[in-house]
């Protein structure tokens, strides 16, 4: 197994197809294609699946690319150390969140990123899925619960306050009671979540109009007349159209926790990302 096959399978994991790894990496095809095979029978394993829409890495495959770029971050850093220049990063970075955190939390800070390391990608997932590291569906994951998975290293970023909002002109419900009120809040498959436990017990007589599993949904509905809705502060604060109501009980606040697989703590985008994360936001919201 020779470092140059690594790093054509880099390049094809990281672009998708042949060709396209081959423009990247200044390789004719048919060369990447010869030495993707050699690797995959030194490591007697299939690393990608061949599909029409490109390269699908397997999960052998993707057991296979923590390990090369581990490799590639050491190969670099040694030469930085013997030619004396910094070497730009490079590479991809896949992030998952809850959206309105990404929209509005993570890509100012993600656009500042971009600028200063411009040969890296960073992919934003913000889908209610719950990505998995152990697995590399992603390589940093934000979360309001904390993680479990023993191969996983995280810590706790910041903590979001919440408020029950409604459109400017509002008054305030009764705490207790909540008899004529209309409810905005979270659809049944996340019942569960505190804020929505709360708004049911501060509120009982209160009427669910509309449920929605975006916050920012949730805010527009609420501005435009749909209810009451209890929603992070960052959300309905910055909404002119929103105001915070005052019923002498205040709904829980959530913690924010970042996690990244082990294997992944000496790669050096990812840990230039998440010091600038950490920057911006760590403490930022209380």
């Amino acid at each position: 197994m020779e470092w140059s096959d690594l790093r054509i399978f880099l390049a094809i994991a990281r672009e998708g197809t042949l060709g396209a790894a081959a423009r990247k990496i200044g390789q004719t095809q048919p060369t990447m294609g010869r030495r993707l095979r050699a690797l995959e029978q030194a490591l007697g394993q299939t690393l990608f699946q061949r599909t029409a829409d490109g390269f699908v890495l397997t999960d052998e495959g993707t057991a296979v690319l923590a390990h090369a770029e581990r490799i590639e971050e050491e190969a670099i850093a040694l030469q930085r150390q013997t030619t004396g220049t910094e070497t730009q990063l490079d590479g991809t970075l896949r992030l998952s969140s809850s959206d309105w955190f990404g929209t509005l939390m993570l890509s100012p800070v993600i656009a500042t990123f971009g600028k200063r390391h411009p040969k890296v990608t960073v992919e934003l997932l913000t889908d209610a899925r719950l990505y998995s590291l152990p697995r590399r569906e992603a390589d940093l994951v934000f979360r309001i619960k904390p993680f479990s998975e023993p191969e996983v290293i995280s810590r706790k970023l910041l903590h979001i306050p919440y408020a029950l909002y409604g459109k400017k002109g509002s008054k305030p419900p009764r705490a207790g009671d909540g008899s004529g009120v209309r409810l905005v809040t979270m659809n049944a498959e996340f019942a569960d979540m505190p804020d929505a436990i709360w708004l049911k017990r501060t509120l009982p007589q209160a009427d669910i109009a509309l449920r929605s599993n975006n916050r920012q949904v949730q805010a527009e509905l609420c501005a435009s007349g749909g209810g009451l809705a209890v929603l992070p502060r960052p959300v309905g604060d910055r909404d002119r159209r929103l105001v915070a109501l005052d019923i002498g009980v205040t709904p829980p606040g959530r913690d924010t926790f970042v996690g990244y697989h082990r294997d992944l703590k000496r790669l050096a985008r990812l840990r230039a990302l998440l010091d600038l994360v950490v920057e911006r936001l760590a403490g930022k919201v209380s």
